[in-house]
């Protein structure tokens, strides 16, 4: 039950991340929306950029320590995220000297990092602390607070720093609430023991990290260079390929952090205290979690995807959106799976280099890819096609450790989903029209997707058969 309400808490916060995009998209004008856009995006990078190594160390060794050594962690773990605050907006209020945003959405954007990134860091600990409904129910209540901070900055004022605001606001509750909630214990440790503690976390957190950078730089690339493309003419266009940037990434990130926060844990626990078969076997089946949930969902993206835009998206970018999001939804599917899926295996066994090593690889390819595409003229969405068969490239060539690792799904389990996703995705050719058909459509899909569920029975803590 606890595991339901922690995917049902990551899929919430989902569906409030695609609200927010729809309803500001509808509240502010193309030029602001496009602007908040670059902002968000430019300050989530940051906050990976400054924290994500931090989260990958604490995941990495908290889970696997225990009473005196996990609170002795916790102490390295916060000290270390207040001297990378200190970094980030010393960083950044360098930067923006050169950033084309205005001031004030720079400082804003620079602050909605920090708090996020502790935040994160603080509900992170609760998590691996055995607290996963607590951490759930405040993901529940961070999401709610940001979408109605962003909504009533923009209703109140209709720009990009008002919007910004309202979301830093709803961080800062969210924080407040959480330290309240749960005081997470921490033990203070010598500066020596600190240090050695920073040593280990910079040698495998840091690298990892960096992989993390460079993989969320690649659609922050791919943005920048489609926008520059279409230039001041094509504000509509641009909103709109943004819109389908924003939306197609948020459901397959979201979903996949889900499966890890609930099945990674387990997996590290076995890998560090069991023997090899029971690590393979929970690696095996946080792997089958993944790619059927994944897999069911661009299914049901694809099939979804222009209903959702003609009643959600603004009229004048709807076109746009449309143009741009199915492939973004591919792309983004190759793109979690390389960022995640593949590197469950490095990340056991601390392989940071490699992961940054893959990173960079796909970065360079997609960066000839959409250059290229750029170059010859081409729409948006072959732009995003070109990044999804460069992303599938470097899949191939980064698959070794998980094949040599041997935690083999249940293949015919993911051939059933793989047909669910076919079936799903297949339903965009129906129309939906009258209203009668759209039901039939959303029926259609809740049943093959609940027969996927059923058949991977998901959510037990041990494969079964």
């Amino acid at each position: 039950m606890i595991r339901l309400l922690a995917l049902v808490g990551y899929i919430y916060q989902s569906a409030t991340a695609i609200v927010l995009i729809f309803a500001v998209s509808h509240i502010l004008l193309p030029a602001h929306y496009t602007s908040f856009s670059l902002a968000l995006a430019s300050s989530q990078l940051l906050c990976v950029l400054m924290f994500e190594w931090l989260q990958l160390a604490g995941v990495r060794f908290l889970a696997a320590a225990k009473g005196e050594d996990a609170a002795k962690l916790r102490f390295s773990l916060f000290a270390a995220g207040l001297l990378s605050a200190f970094a980030l907006i010393s960083f950044g209020g360098v930067a923006s000297l050169a950033s084309t945003l205005a001031l004030r959405v720079v400082v804003l954007g620079l602050a909605l990092s920090v708090l996020q990134g502790f935040t994160d860091m603080s509900f992170m600990v609760i998590r691996v602390s055995g607290r996963l409904g607590t951490a759930a129910i405040l993901l529940i209540l961070r999401a709610s607070l940001l979408l109605a901070g962003a909504i009533t900055g923009a209703l109140l004022y209709g720009t990009t720093e008002a919007t910004l605001f309202g979301i830093l606001s709803g961080q800062i509750a969210a924080l407040i609430t959480g330290l309240i909630i749960h005081r997470t214990p921490l033990r203070r440790v010598s500066r020596q023991t600190m240090l050695a503690d920073w040593a280990n976390f910079c040698r495998y957190g840091m690298l990892a990290a960096g992989a993390s950078v460079i993989h969320l730089s690649v659609p922050v690339m791919i943005r920048f260079i489609v926008i520059s493309k279409l230039g001041a003419a094509g504000l509509a266009a641009s909103a709109g390929f943004s819109m389908a940037i924003d939306l197609m990434q948020r459901p397959f990130a979201v979903l996949v952090a889900a499966i890890h926060t609930v099945n990674y844990p387990e997996v590290i626990v076995a890998f560090e205290h069991g023997n090899p078969n029971d690590a393979k076997q929970v690696a095996a089946r946080l792997f089958e979690f993944v790619i059927c949930a994944t897999v069911v969902m661009l299914g049901g993206l694809i099939a979804f995807l222009p209903d959702a835009g003609r009643l959600f998206v603004p009229p004048d970018i709807l076109d746009g959106f449309l143009v741009a999001a199915p492939m973004a939804a591919v792309f983004y599917f190759l793109h979690t799976h390389l960022q995640a899926t593949l590197a469950v295996v490095p990340h056991l066994k601390k392989s940071a280099v490699r992961l940054v090593v893959v990173a960079a690889g796909q970065f360079v390819m997609v960066s000839i890819f959409s250059v290229a595409a750029v170059a010859l003229n081409l729409p948006s969405s072959n732009v995003l096609a070109g990044a999804a068969i460069a992303t599938a490239v470097v899949m191939l060539f980064a698959s070794g450790p998980i094949l040599r690792f041997g935690a083999v799904p249940r293949w015919s389990l993911v051939a059933t989903a793989s047909v669910a996703a076919l079936l799903i995705g297949s339903l965009c050719a129906v129309p939906s029209q009258p209203l009668i058909w759209l039901l039939g459509k959303i029926a259609f899909s809740a049943i093959a997707t609940a027969l996927v569920a059923w058949r991977g029975n998901f959510l037990t803590s041990a494969r079964r058969g």
